[in-house]
């Protein structure tokens, strides 16, 4: 039997909802069935732009709408809790875009009602679903005893007030928009940290321009991560075992290649190709999940998702205390 298309409500009109509603085309997992913005004229030029039928002029409209299957919400990070909790409480499942909630309290209530409901909810860290990450996680016991994981995310932009990533209250700063991806990239390798040290430093709007971080592990493991948005880094990573190492070369959230390269033998490299953003992989995931009737991934487990932002809690609380 063919199963039906999962139908899509895409909840934002930005950059990243562009690029999913692109993605799906790439698979037959699922469609966009309707978009929703907090105007018509936006939800308008995005659905005309990228063919999608239908469009609401709230976010209300759009998780109430009959027609649709499950809510992505692709809303800037401020609005996630809101914007999900909303479609949670009009019965839809919800993928949320990352960083999943601005803190740790958020991101427990939303999975509370997700949990109470019954209904399907995941974050949107794409990454997890790309099939070279999936071999790389399949690699993980071949390296001995994991020692020590090595990641840094590093883009450079003009210190601008209006543009989003410097600015407060729209959830700007480096760690939520770049850090995210090495410390959850450490977090599916190492598990939740028990010691969470950081050294940040702000620009001129008061969110961080700069922060690492250091995570030691009841295993003595430790991670060591950085992120900053004054300087394109080699966005590279490696896992570090007793046996041996993974290298993954830039960008290491969605590497085209990475090298198994053991303390003894030969290496062994990997290469990958992929079509679009990669961003279908996740709506496949999505679409495998309700097909089974489950309410989250194991591949992004909820109580994971609550201690990534529990770690991104500690840090911005650091980083809070050094700038005091």
């Amino acid at each position: 039997m063919v199963e039906k298309p999962v139908r899509w409500g895409i909840m934002g009109t930005g950059g990243i909802a562009g690029s999913f509603a692109e993605d799906l085309r790439l698979t037959d997992s699922g469609t966009v069935a309707a978009v929703g913005s907090r105007s018509r004229d936006s939800a308008d030029r995005f659905a005309d732009r990228l063919g999608i039928s239908k469009r609401h002029g709230s976010y209300e409209e759009l998780a109430n709408d009959p027609d649709i299957d499950v809510v992505y919400v692709a809303t800037p990070h401020p609005l996630h809790h809101a914007n999900a909790l909303l479609a949670l409480e009009a019965g839809k499942p919800v993928l949320v875009e990352k960083p999943f909630t601005m803190n740790a309290a958020e991101a427990r209530e939303l999975v509370a009602v997700a949990r109470e409901r019954g209904l399907f909810l995941m974050e949107a860290m794409w990454t997890r679903f790309l099939p070279h990450v999936r071999r790389i996680r399949e690699l993980l016991g071949d390296l001995g005893d994991l020692v020590t994981v090595i990641a840094d995310h590093g883009q450079w932009f003009a210190e601008d007030p209006a543009f989003r990533l410097f600015a407060p209250e729209l959830g700007g700063g480096a760690l939520l928009d770049l850090g995210i991806y090495p410390v959850s990239f450490a977090s599916m390798v190492l598990g939740a940290p028990n010691r969470v040290v950081s050294l940040s430093d702000p620009a001129f709007t008061g969110v961080d321009a700069q922060t690492s971080i250091l995570l030691g592990h009841a295993s003595s493991a430790q991670a060591v991560l950085s992120c900053t948005l004054r300087a394109v880094g080699p966005t590279t990573a490696t896992i570090v075992g007793t046996d041996a190492r993974i290298e993954i070369e830039g960008a290491f959230y969605a590497p085209a290649s990475f090298t198994v390269i053991p303390r003894r033998g030969e290496r062994t490299r990997f290469e990958y190709t992929d079509e679009g953003r990669g961003l279908r992989h996740e709506a496949d995931e999505v679409a495998l999940r309700l097909r089974a009737g489950e309410i989250e991934s194991p591949l992004m487990p909820l109580d994971e998702t609550v201690s990534i932002m529990e770690t991104m809690d500690e840090v911005l609380a650091q980083a809070a205390a050094s700038a005091g």
